[in-house]
């Protein structure tokens, strides 16, 4: 069992995994950043000031055994920063995709050899 938990590990597809779920959460933590400190300022500004963080819906309170009252809500503000943290996201993902593609289709194959090319014409030439 333990030789197979080591094959299982050293497959480069778990390794892999494993890296991009780490970067994946660093630049989760970075786009956060982003949105919150950089992009929402300036359109809570633009629509009067508003904190989307903040904007809730308040269904009822609820008082607990030490007589400390919280508010039940509906947080749809959390969920409009989120939705726009995930746009950010994807659209970094797909132009990094994009220029991988690009980079894979921008290497033309190199041309033959002189050697490759004098076989290919004599394999033509045997053809006829």
């Amino acid at each position: 069992m333990w030789n197979e938990f080591k094959e299982f590990i050293n497959k480069g597809n778990v390794v892999d995994l494993a890296i991009g779920v780490i970067i994946g959460g660093a630049f989760g933590k970075i786009v956060t950043s982003i949105v919150d400190d950089l992009v929402m300022p300036p359109i809570g500004k633009v629509l009067a000031g508003i904190d989307f963080k903040a904007l809730k819906l308040v269904i009822g309170t609820h008082v607990e055994a030490d007589g400390k009252v919280t508010e039940v809500a509906i947080k749809y503000g959390n969920f409009i920063q989120t939705a726009i943290e995930f746009l950010i996201i994807a659209f970094v993902i797909f132009l990094l995709v994009k220029a991988y593609n690009r980079m894979r289709q921008a290497a033309p194959p190199p041309p033959p050899t002189p050697s490759e090319a004098l076989l290919t014409e004599i394999r033509d030439l045997l053809k006829k």
